[in-house]
């Protein structure tokens, strides 16, 4: 069946070329959707820790590799424990106005800040009316990677913050009757009694008004997808999020300059959202115990003769050359680099004999937490709007019946697309492992391809049912040519060092102590929903631990 004609149509006195152009970096945008510091306020240079590059020959007592959740919760509760922490983080500061007067780049102009280390962007919706909307731009140490493997995409955040600089700030917790598949060593009670509160508090999360909801213009795209989804019989929940819903009725009423409203969130958010620039990093900051390193990237870490680590850094500048090559010495050290990031190190370690006592379960049991996604072509007597919040707030549960959450995520093209969209998270059994290539030099990640058709069997299981009851289609023209399914890709990266595989119940590697895992890494491959509040909410509990009893 054809794409009515009515959803390829361009506004009056648009040209196609045009259109293209100035959506491009939006229909990326929409598909992330994933505090001392006043949330309608740029970060300012202070909100973070100290920037200080760590000198060659450093002692430390705890070394963080990172600044995304678990990193910041490492460094923040081992400095209100009294300990001395250096945090060292691949991507920038991001506490510097460019010299459009912002520090992230505008998200519908694509620029060198956008991408890491690219000189064409990579954009998630590769297509718009079926042209390539991808760009040339300078090579720089952009806040947004894609990181390509031999099977998918991973996207991923690089700065101080991690990935909440990126993500679209769903912050679930996952349905307690779903947790112990997803971390069957961990006490159910304990996370949801005492750690998952703790997280959500610190994360400042909070839900929209449901009152603002039904009436607001920006939203209208997501009460279409409400009263579809509800047409069809599956439930409609509202979400949790870390944007500051104040400020953005005050965008919308035009008495604050507009973020989510401007379709700000690829490559970060300038005002409203509650990323760990406006949470962890001001408290780490207050502690006066933390410093971070921002441009160092780790490339061995090896057991020191007197005790403690020998880590090696590469000190980088803006177009990803080494200036500079470090050797530091910690009591401890924490990766916190991400899932792949963790992965990729403590497997290149064991492989070259720096860390020889790494198990056999390191570099396993990765997973994409399912993600695939698509677009519907909805009828004409159903817009879902021009102006689209960039910041999605809720979803269709079909997790019980059929393996499928879908996040109604916005499609913000300036324009009346006509069109629906949604990611989904999906209950795909299918875990990779992160293996050295001696040949190559490189780490490297199994992931097959034709693993992706479960999770799209799981997400038709949803907009098949609603394309039936409305008389609707999907749309082919977001992912390539006559390309129904975004399959190529993946933004929640989880696993390969692995909670009581890898490690024992709190993150510590086995055969190496005063050596943690404290990120998504230990987590096998899916939370049911958005992780970063699950990676958040653990962390916390295995931090609690570690300082009661290793310090």
């Amino acid at each position: 069946m054809k794409e009515p004609l009515m959803h390829r149509a361009i506004p009056r006195g648009v040209s196609r070329r045009g259109l293209i152009t100035g959506t491009g970096s939006l229909l990326g945008a929409a598909a992330l959707g994933g505090r001392a510091l006043a949330v309608g306020a740029q970060a300012a240079p202070g909100a973070a820790p100290r920037a200080t590059a760590i000198a060659d020959g450093a002692q430390v007592s705890a070394l963080v590799i990172g600044s995304g959740y678990g990193g910041c919760v490492a460094a923040l509760r081992l400095a209100e424990a009294g300990v001395d922490v250096h945090m060292v983080e691949m991507g920038m500061a991001w506490d510097t106005p460019g010299a459009d007067g912002k520090i992230f780049a505008n998200t519908t102009d694509p620029d060198k800040r956008s991408y890491w280390l690219r000189t064409r962007t990579k954009q998630p919706l590769s297509n718009f009316l079926g042209f390539p909307i991808d760009r040339d731009i300078p090579r720089y140490t952009g806040i947004l990677d894609a990181e390509d493997f031999g099977g998918i995409t991973v996207y991923q955040g690089r700065g101080v913050g991690g990935g909440s600089l990126v993500n679209g700030g769903m912050a679930v917790t996952p349905r307690r009757e779903n947790f112990g598949t997803i971390l069957p060593s961990v006490n159910t009670g304990e996370m949801y009694d005492t750690y998952y509160p703790r997280a959500n508090a610190a994360l400042g999360v909070s839900t929209i008004d449901p009152d603002w909801f039904e009436t607001t213009e920006g939203y209208q795209y997501s009460r279409v997808g409400r009263k579809q989804a509800e047409r069809s019989g599956f439930p409609f929940v509202f979400v949790p999020d870390v944007y500051d819903w104040d400020y953005m009725k005050q965008e919308a009423a035009g008495t604050a300059p507009k973020s989510a409203l401007a379709g700000e969130i690829l490559y970060g958010n300038n005002h409203g959202k509650k990323s760990l620039q406006k949470t962890y990093l001001p408290r780490i900051r207050a502690t006066g115990k933390v410093t971070v390193s921002p441009l160092h990237r780790v490339t061995t870490v090896r057991p020191a003769s007197g005790g403690g680590y020998t880590v090696t850094l590469e000190q980088l500048d803006t177009g990803g050359g080494t200036t500079a090559t470090k050797s530091v010495t910690a009591d401890r050290v924490f990766f916190a680099a991400g899932s792949v990031g963790t992965s990729k190190l403590l497997v290149s370690q064991r492989a070259s004999g720096a860390l020889p006592r790494l198990n056999g379960e390191v570099g396993k049991g990765w997973g994409d937490n399912g993600n695939v996604m698509c677009g519907r072509a909805n009828h004409l007597w159903d817009p879902t709007g021009a102006l689209q919040s960039s910041i999605p707030t809720a979803g269709i549960d079909n997790w019980a019946a059929g393996g499928a959450f879908a996040e109604v995520a916005p499609l913000p093209t300036g324009i009346e697309t006509y069109a629906s969209f949604y990611l989904s998270i999906t209950k795909n059994p299918h875990r990779a492992e992160f293996s050295w290539n001696a040949g190559a030099g490189r780490v490297e990640l199994n992931w097959q391809t034709s693993w992706k058709q479960e999770s799209i069997d799981m997400a038709k299981s949803i907009f098949d049912k609603i394309n039936a009851k409305e008389g609707t289609i999907y749309r082919t023209d977001l992912f390539g040519t006559y390309k129904i399914w975004g399959d190529h890709l993946t933004y929640h990266p989880l696993g390969g060092a692995v909670l009581g595989k890898a490690t024992d119940n709190y993150g510590r590697l086995h055969g190496h102590p005063g050596l943690y895992v404290i990120d998504g890494a230990l987590i096998p491959g899916n939370t049911s929903v958005n992780p970063f509040v699950t990676i958040t909410a653990l962390a916390e509990r295995n931090i609690e631990k570690i300082i009661a009893t290793d310090l």
